[in-house]
C-alpha cells in the first residue's frame, strides 16, 4: 500500500506585482490556514515517509508548516522544480520515481494540475482544489513505478473552509 497526499499551496499574497510568480509568499490567509491544516493531517496522519514540494515560494513555505507539524525540518524537504507548472503525466512521472521504501509522501503543488489529479481517483467531479487543500490517494501497490489512476483511490478530501477557522485579526 502507498499513500500519497496532494497538498495545493495555501493562498499566496499578490501585494508586489513586482514579484516574479515563483517568488509570491503566503498571504495572512495562507499563513493562518498553513499550519492549521498541517496541524490537523498530522492529527490524522501517523508518520510521512517525504516531502516534495515545487520551489515556488509559497508552496515550499507552506510545506515547512508541514514538515513541522510532522516533526521533520525544512531541510528535508525535496524541492522539485519539475512541480513547478507541471503537466499532469510530470506528476505521475515523479510520483512514479518516487523511493520505494517511502509508504507515504505529501507533495505540494498548484493548480490546475492538483485538481486535474484529484479528478484522476475520484468517482465525483471536483471543480477545484482550494488552497491548501489536501487529496488524500490511496493505491494498492507495492511500487511506486505502478501508481496510476486505475491503482488508485481518492479516499479523503479537506480543505480549511471545511472547518471554520476564524479570520485572522486586522491590527
Amino acid at each position: 500500500m502507498k499513500t500519497i497526499y496532494f497538498i495545493r499551496h495555501a493562498k499566496s499574497s499578490w501585494d508586489d506585482p513586482m514579484l516574479s510568480d515563483k517568488d509570491r509568499p503566503l498571504n495572512s490567509r495562507g499563513l493562518r490556514d498553513a499550519p492549521f491544516m498541517a496541524k490537523h493531517l498530522s492529527s490524522v496522519v501517523s508518520n510521512v515517509d517525504a516531502i516534495i514540494s515545487s520551489p515556488a515560494n509559497r508552496a515550499f513555505t507552506t510545506a515547512t508548516y508541514f514538515a513541522t507539524a510532522f516533526g521533520k525540518k525544512a531541510s528535508a524537504i525535496i524541492v522539485d522544480e519539475e512541480i513547478y507548472e507541471a503537466f499532469l503525466t510530470t506528476i505521475y512521472y515523479t510520483i512514479q520515481a518516487l523511493n520505494n521504501d517511502w509508504s507515504t509522501v505529501l507533495l505540494f503543488g498548484h493548480n490546475p494540475t492538483l485538481t486535474m489529479l484529484a479528478n484522476d481517483f475520484s468517482d465525483e467531479f471536483i471543480t477545484n482544489v482550494p488552497t491548501c487543500g489536501i487529496i488524500e490517494v490511496v493505491a494498492n501497490i507495492e511500487r511506486w513505478a505502478d501508481f496510476n489512476a486505475n491503482k488508485g483511490e481518492l479516499t479523503a478530501f479537506y480543505y480549511p473552509k471545511q472547518f471554520n477557522i476564524t479570520k485572522p485579526n486586522k491590527t
